[in-house]
């Protein structure tokens, strides 16, 4: 067979059309690329020598989804649904075809790429090959058949559980659940996708009954479906609050699995439309597309980074042995060093006790474990013996004089290659790497805590911070996994000062009279994952006192703390360390400390403030229009200049609802003008801390918005 496809190539072998699909990276389904598919297949079905046909990828992707940022433009409803239609005639046609199809799963099978499997007559995939519908986490539900097939092929229960949470699971458990037919080693896959072939050529299977638009020997009774629908919209309810996906999903089963499949998947193109136009999808979409696209930068396209196989970190406290954790599973030798014999024993039970939860859950075993640090780690109390390594990253103490110390002694020590990252959440990068004869090899790697599972690290680059060090930097944040997000020096960084902003706005609305509960019911209701009042009990009021006192020093009047926070700070209940702080943690469930209560109604009576009733909807937007301001002020002030950036470290870094996009998102929604409205009236009624920065203030007058300025 001639082959006109670009990135279809086809071959064929014992009267079986291969068609290897290779669309660079992922074999992500396009328009185009969909185009040549079924121009491949229907020349297959039309050749006379053609009995059967295979569909397979190429290195790690069968196919891993459709091009979503085609669907992100979409503004009209009407254009949605034809894209989704004309697919949905592509699948038919597969599935419908006059010769039986088989799919060779050689890789990630998501989304689009599982709906064309399902379309096919037979699944035959390689051992730990990923299948899955994962569209629910980008704001939509599947579009191309996948709330009707899968049921049909697995069962309702297990269909709902992987469309409403867009969970993947591995070839192997799909086989078990019948998604997949075989499971091969992937050096046989095409040899067995043949032999199955022949299977259908020779008559041994009908292709007819492998359609899987005729199954129905595993969907449920119209009450056994009421009843399965009604528990995971429970489910839903309680997991995906403020999302609208996973409820168009259950709609679009609870509206299928009829005898007539066109129309259920027409109700399902109807469903999927609406997401598709939906403020949520665009965020999520925006979300997913700015991380992949996150630590390309301008200034480092060009700059080739370092090789690092050896890592070393000083510190082995509970953050040193988060960041351990990380360089043993993606394959770095390890060495950490710390201050004493104690000292170094400690961090290596911390160390072992961050793998507890794989252990548990048995992605790990104790003799991996052992064979993992026996062969990749090492401890020292010698900073000479860092002299071969590639990276340092230091987390010790949060004291300038010492990690400064400790700089200067490496710089004599290490490569003038070796790039020394320190994980500091507020100590200014220039001012530390000032005592070294290089500070352009010093960068800021912040990492979140707990470090071996937040996706965020902060990368904050000092005034002579240099491009190699930076490139390096991203480099390595992206082999541990994480979401690099290059900031300036400056107080706080962007992070800290951020939600120090957002949530230290919630000490002065109690102290204007608000209830401390009805401030975390209202964040909780906006989507955060936990209320002010409880995140300041999990991160330390103490730590929260001390660190708006440095936002004070360095930012002046504007950032002056509430007196109330000092009251509550002296009463010595810093939180859940302590047993206690705005929340009591000594019964089975934390309730509201009365010791802080009384001292907020002591201070409301000192000060001739009644306690008064505020909507969630008044508590949210003078909170966000204290964070959006602050925000402004750091884009201003050059901390960082990148809106899509900023937003995904307040969704990776401190749980920010994905749903809304980021502040700066949120701030566009709510309209510019509005925030800056909102900030002039809070500033008339409350003062200076309200005061719109003048990019603000700009960006009002002429229209502007963060993400269209």
């Amino acid at each position: 067979m001639k082959d006109r496809n670009k990135a279809v190539k086809v071959d064929l072998k014992n009267n079986v059309a291969i068609l290897t699909l290779n669309n660079p990276p992922v074999n992500q389904l396009s328009e185009a690329f969909s185009r040549e598919i079924d121009d491949a297949i229907n020349q297959a079905f039309q050749n006379q020598e053609v009995k059967a046909l295979i569909i397979t990828g190429t290195d790690k992707n069968f196919i891993a989804g459709a091009d979503i940022i085609q669907i992100k433009g979409q503004k009209q409803k009407e254009t949605v649904m034809q894209l989704v239609l004309e697919n949905d005639r592509f699948l038919n046609g597969i599935e419908e075809g006059p010769k039986p199809v088989i799919a060779a799963i050689n890789g990630n099978c998501l989304g689009g790429g599982l709906e064309i499997a399902m379309a096919c007559h037979y699944r035959i995939a390689a051992r730990g090959a990923k299948v899955g519908l994962p569209e629910v986490q980008l704001g939509l539900i599947p579009g191309g058949g996948g709330t009707q097939r899968l049921p049909r092929l697995i069962g309702l229960p297990s269909a709902l559980e992987m469309i409403t949470t867009g969970q993947t699971i591995p070839a192997e458990k799909g086989e078990d659940r019948g998604l997949i037919d075989e499971v091969v080693s992937s050096d046989q896959l095409l040899e067995k996708a043949l032999k199955a072939a022949g299977r259908f050529i020779s008559g041994q299977v009908n292709h007819q009954f492998h359609i899987t638009r005729n199954r129905y020997d595993r969907l449920p009774s119209a009450s056994e479906k009421k009843a399965v629908l009604g528990f995971f919209r429970k489910i839903v309810t309680k997991k995906a609050r403020g999302y609208i996906a996973p409820f168009k999903a259950i709609d679009a089963i609870e509206q299928g699995l009829s005898y007539d499949f066109q129309a259920d998947i027409e109700a399902e193109a109807d469903l999927f439309s609406d997401c598709a136009i939906s403020e949520i999808a665009k965020n999520l979409i925006s979300i997913f597309l700015n991380t992949r696209a996150a630590g390309r930068l301008p200034q480092i396209r060009t700059v080739k980074p370092n090789k690092i196989q050896k890592v070393a970190i000083l510190g082995g406290g509970v953050m040193g042995s988060g960041i351990v954790n990380l360089l043993l599973r993606y394959g770095f030798d390890t060495c950490l060093w710390d201050i004493n014999e104690e000292a170094v024993k400690k961090g290596v039970k911390t160390i072992r006790k961050t793998f507890s939860y794989a252990i548990k859950k048995r992605k790990m075993t104790e003799k991996a474990l052992d064979r993992l640090m026996k062969e990749h780690f090492i401890t020292t109390l010698t900073l000479d013996e860092l002299k071969n390594v590639d990276l340092v990253i230091e987390a010790v103490v949060e004291d300038i004089n010492v990690k400064q110390d400790i700089w200067k002694r490496l710089e004599s020590i290490c490569r003038s290659d070796v790039v020394f990252g320190t994980n500091t959440s507020a100590l200014p990068i220039t001012e530390i790497a000032s005592v070294l004869g290089d500070p352009g090899r010093i960068i800021g790697l912040h990492f979140f805590n707990p470090a071996e599972r937040m996706q965020l690290l902060e990368i904050i680059c000092g005034k002579e911070t240099s491009d190699e060090t930076l490139s390096t930097s991203v480099a390595f944040a992206k082999k541990i996994q994480k979401v690099p997000i290059v900031v300036n020096d400056g107080p706080g960084f962007y992070v800290s000062r951020q939600l120090t902003g957002l949530m230290g706005e919630a000490i002065f609305l109690i102290a204007e009279g608000a209830h401390p509960a009805s401030v975390d019911e209202a964040m909780l209701e906006f989507g955060m994952p936990m209320g002010p009042a409880a995140l300041i009990d999990l991160t330390g009021i103490d730590i929260g006192y001390h660190v708006s006192k440095n936002f004070e020093r360095s930012l002046g009047e504007r950032w002056r703390m509430s007196p109330l926070y000092e009251q509550i700070y002296r009463a010595g209940c810093y939180g859940r360390k302590t047993g206690a702080g705005w929340y009591d943690y000594s019964g089975e469930k934390p309730v509201l400390n009365q010791k802080i209560l009384d001292i907020v109604d002591t201070y409301l009576k000192e000060n001739g403030i009644s306690s008064r009733e505020m909507s969630n909807k008044e508590i949210v937007a003078q909170m966000l229009a204290r964070a959006i301001n602050e925000a402004a002020y750091m884009i201003q002030e050059g901390i960082c200049d990148r809106p899509q950036d900023m937003d995904l470290a307040m969704i990776y870094g401190t749980g920010f609802p994905p749903y809304r996009g980021g502040i700066l998102r949120y701030a566009d929604v709510w309209g510019i003008n509005n925030v800056f409205e909102q900030l002039l009236k809070l500033e008339k009624e409350k003062g200076i801390r309200f005061r719109p920065a003048a990019l603000l203030a700009e960006m009002a007058e002429t229209g502007k918005s963060f993400y269209n300025g």
